[in-house]
């Protein structure tokens, strides 16, 4: 059997073309537009810190180790001892250099990352990403991002100078420059690789710094990234003292962080957004109130309790709030599913809302979870309950003579 509050409060819920059904009407559809915008958001901010880490860990090693002294000397011997942990997967030596690259007048200045080519592909996922030509180091061959192929006007086969950084920290020494040749063009999506990262031979890297041998760092590739404090501990037992290990989350905490703080904030600010729309809730039970006063004085002068009569108006404003969250979850599921046709769609008509060069990625990333949507449904629900009590008070507290004296 029903129970007596809540068959009131649908009683209450069912249309009858009155001002009190539109405004029920409208309170709803004010909490299902801020559900829908707190799950839009908060989707995309997760899908942001997703792909941001994927694009990372697909491009950069899971470990990092360098010399507390300059340049590692016993490259080999280092590899060796890290490679026999337990769940190490890919290790290798590595020259970083920023270097001046030229081609036809075009000029940048990108990052050189020099690897031994028959360890390259252990400690990065490129080779999975080539758009154009081969993976290949062999030589004096290189791979570069697609976005710097670009704008340098590269193509495969095409060659181009590449001028060591000694020119210029070096007093009265002249390097000159390397030549190059295009051997594959990778595009990670993300615009700090695709612009800006060259790879090459390590011979290559080493002659470009002036070194006959030793690496500026290690990079260690594990079987689970997530793991990443265990293995640093290994790395550091097998390393020793000598040398620095940094994890993929060290490396790029300042990025991880930022991501961090904006969805928080971007949640706050969101939250205010759904807390006015419940607000809604609020003015119409208290409409509701004012309409139904004579109502109200009638089944309290018959006997029925300010319990029951409480909990018609919790009752009403729970239902207005389930059904706003639902739907609001369902509206942003459904905008989320079609975000690239939207996306597109503004794209047609001159509208760009995601343009690679501002936010480095080449669409835009989404991610939900059960978590989450349970998270906001909680929310809602907790402000709805508190925005429903005080109108609910207030009518329990109706003296029914007083009631029935209005018209």
């Amino acid at each position: 059997m029903v129970p007596f509050s809540l068959f009131l409060a649908l009683k209450y819920l069912r249309p009858k073309r009155s001002f009190i059904s539109v405004v029920t009407v409208i309170s709803i559809l004010g909490v299902l537009l801020g559900v829908a915008i707190l799950v839009i958001v908060l989707s995309v901010m997760t899908g942001f810190d997703e792909m941001w880490r994927d694009k990372i860990l697909s491009f950069k090693p899971h470990l990092t180790v360098t010399s507390r002294y300059g340049v590692i000397e016993d490259e080999d011997e280092l590899c060796s001892k890290i490679d026999k942990i337990a769940g190490v997967k890919g290790v290798a030596p590595v020259i970083e250099t920023l270097v001046m690259i030229r081609h036809e007048g075009a000029m940048r200045a990108p990052m050189v990352l020099g690897v031994a080519p028959d360890r390259a592909e252990q400690v990065s996922k490129i080779s999975k990403s080539i758009k154009y030509g081969k993976f290949s180091m062999e030589g004096e061959s290189a791979v570069l991002g697609y976005d710097l192929a670009l704008e340098m006007g590269l193509t495969i086969g095409s060659k181009f100078l590449a001028y060591s950084p000694k020119n210029v920290t070096a007093k009265d020494e002249m390097y000159l420059p390397v030549e190059l040749t295009v051997a594959g063009i990778f595009d990670m999506g993300m615009r700090d690789y695709d612009s800006g990262v060259v790879l090459t031979s390590l011979d290559v890297a080493r002659e470009l710094v002036g070194l006959t041998g030793g690496a500026h760092v290690i990079y260690v590739m594990t079987n689970d990234p997530f793991k990443f404090d265990k293995f640093a501990s290994d790395v550091r037992d097998a390393v020793g003292p000598a040398f620095s290990v940094r994890t993929w989350r060290e490396v790029d905490s300042l990025l991880f962080s930022a991501l961090s703080h904006e969805k928080t904030m971007m949640f706050i600010l969101l939250v205010f957004i759904t807390i006015v729309a419940i607000f809604c809730v609020t003015n119409t039970l208290i409409v509701i109130t004012v309409q139904k006063t004579n109502e109200i004085g009638l089944l309290k002068a018959l006997g029925f309790s300010s319990r029951h009569i409480m909990g018609a108006f919790v009752w009403h404003g729970w239902i207005q709030c389930l059904v706003g969250t639902f739907a609001g979850i369902g509206v942003g599921l459904l905008v989320l599913k079609n975000l690239k046709n939207i996306v597109r769609f503004l794209t047609a008509i001159n509208i760009e809302v995601f343009p690679k060069k501002i936010y480095g990625l080449n669409e835009i990333p989404w991610s939900t979870s059960f978590g989450e949507l349970a998270q906001i449904a909680l929310f809602v629900m907790v402000f709805c309950t508190l925005s429903s009590i005080l109108p609910a008070w207030r009518a329990a507290r109706m003296n029914p003579v007083d009631a029935l004296r209005q018209e």
